[in-house]
């Protein structure tokens, strides 16, 4: 992979082509991008160091792989603009829903690809990149990419029919930790903590939290008996989130995402 374009320069796609600048995968003049708010695209390309582009077209032949990070919705009126362009090229997309067999019949058989489902914490570089095992992309082109979206975070592979289940746990879990984490602050300031400092506290604790279990390996199970004394104050809160159905609750939500 010589060059990189994006179609469409959101959150996600400013998060993944600053990631890959900063860590120094790839020249910002070897970055390509297209947005149809010339505006915003040009502040951004200033902000990140990418090279904004005037057309798709023009992205397209200025690249070898292709980012698609426009929204799902527009996916098939920007294929029927670009599609045969992108004949012989590596066509990267990390739009939801769009996986190998929905793209497979509107791209050209020489066209490699690649499903990619990032979350939001890959803006800060804790994000989860799941990769769809079933592709196209040549084997070695297939390391270089994963290597660069470690930039973003862990990676991990998943076959399709389980991308579903894996999005739906890192891409729609980060909203439900901020729902906790706004829950708690409130408490926080419900007892005379200021509102920056409970967050700050709670985000921190979620995060040690999450770290403690990544590096022990340990069941999540052991390591909240760990802190639960007996006739404790843990335990007395735990006891109330179980009453409360938080167990259920989460299993619910997923639930409903799996099950629209």
């Amino acid at each position: 992979m010589k060059t990189l374009g994006f179609i469409g320069m959101g959150n996600m796609a400013g998060a993944i082509a600053s990631g890959i600048i900063e860590k120094g995968l790839m020249e910002g003049g070897k970055v390509f991008a297209y947005a149809p708010h010339s505006e915003k695209l040009l502040k951004n390309a200033k902000k990140i160091g990418f090279t904004p582009c005037n057309t798709l077209k023009e992205l397209v032949s200025r690249t070898d792989t292709i980012v698609m990070a426009c929204k799902p919705y527009q996916i098939e009126k920007v294929l029927e603009e670009i599609g045969k362009d992108l004949k012989g090229k590596a066509l990267l997309s990390v739009a939801a829903g769009w996986n190998f067999e929905k793209y497979k019949p509107h791209l050209e058989k020489s066209t490699r690809f690649q499903f990619i489902m990032p979350n939001t914490p890959a803006m800060v570089g804790e994000g989860v990149l799941l990769f769809e095992e079933e592709n196209s992309l040549f084997p070695e082109e297939r390391k270089e990419i994963m290597k660069m979206f470690e930039a973003l975070g862990v990676v991990m592979e998943l076959p399709a029919s389980l991308m579903g289940i894996g999005g739906a746990l890192t891409g729609c879990g980060p909203a439900f930790i901020d729902l906790i984490i706004e829950a708690l602050g409130d408490v926080g300031v419900k007892y005379g903590i200021a509102r920056n400092q409970a967050y700050a506290m709670v985000s921190q604790m979620i995060k040690g939290s999450a770290t403690l279990q990544l590096e022990t390996g340990d069941h999540p199970g052991v390591l909240k008996d760990n802190v639960c004394s007996p006739a404790g104050t843990t335990i007395r809160g735990v006891d109330a989130l179980e009453h409360a159905g938080v167990r259920a609750a989460f299993i619910d939500a997923v639930d409903a995402i799996m099950n629209k």
